[in-house]
């Protein structure tokens, strides 16, 4: 019962994000790239704030340093791997005219659902650490998950698909959060060891998204220092998330 409501807080982590992210698509116009170098940057500074402050210092405690960094090794060459992948796709979708933009969206709608396979084993991994620790872990991958529901709607829209089914499509690219929820409950429950393992498997695996993607994306949309405030917002955010227990 535990694993199953732990899947259900993945699945909503994924589903609200992405979710949100697609319905904001819908009403800011597409070339608001102040806004979404904003978006970017805060997420960035969110989730590098929190497994800075929370998620490694508790894989640390739980498992000691060692199986900590191995664990973020792991992760980091596992969403290398998968982040090579989405850049073959990338390739492909350069490779299109206008006239075929929705398969860029689609193509964008897998390349995201790889990336949040990983971070529901982070929010698996955190609730088996415990409560406060998962939830923080869930509402950063919420938030985190809103400029990328952006990202799939947006080539959607543009090629022509219906609100409801471009909101359906952004909201399946959420689900493979529950997937790794579940995955990072059942290995959680063995020990200790296995959980400091999970959570610096995650931590690597989201310093990696932030360090290889959120940041420069960032910056190629708006140099300015909106982008800059929105970073130090959400290092700050993330603090407060990790200090402050619900």
């Amino acid at each position: 019962m535990h694993i199953l409501e732990v899947s259900l807080l993945g699945l909503l982590s994924g589903v609200i994000g992405t979710g949100l992210g697609g319905l904001i698509a819908f009403v800011i116009k597409s070339n608001s790239r102040r806004l979404m170098g904003f978006i970017l940057e805060f997420s960035a500074g969110l989730m590098m704030s929190v497994v800075c402050f929370d998620l490694l210092p508790e894989a640390f405690k739980l498992g000691g340093v060692g199986i900590g960094c191995l664990g973020f090794i792991i992760g980091t060459a596992m969403i290398m791997i998968l982040d090579d992948l989405v850049k073959r796709m990338k390739i492909i979708r350069k490779s299109l005219d206008k006239s075929t933009i929705l398969k860029a969206g689609i193509l964008m709608a897998i390349g995201i659902s790889l990336h949040n396979f990983p971070e529901g084993i982070a929010v698996g991994s955190g609730f088996e650490a415990s409560m406060r620790l998962g939830l923080s872990i869930a509402v950063v991958i919420a938030i985190h998950d809103i400029p990328e529901g952006m990202a799939v709607a947006l080539p959607l829209r543009l090629g022509g698909v219906s609100r409801v089914k471009a909101l359906m499509l952004v909201i399946l690219s959420g689900l493979p959060t529950a997937f790794g929820a579940f995955l990072g409950a059942i290995l959680g429950g063995i020990s200790q060891q296995v959980i400091a393992l999970c959570l610096g498997f995650a931590g690597g695996a989201m310093i990696y998204i932030v360090s290889s993607e959120l940041m420069p994306e960032a910056k190629k949309l708006h140099r300015g220092r909106v982008s800059s405030i929105g970073n130090m917002l959400g290092v700050l955010c993330g603090i407060f998330v990790a200090f402050v227990h619900i």
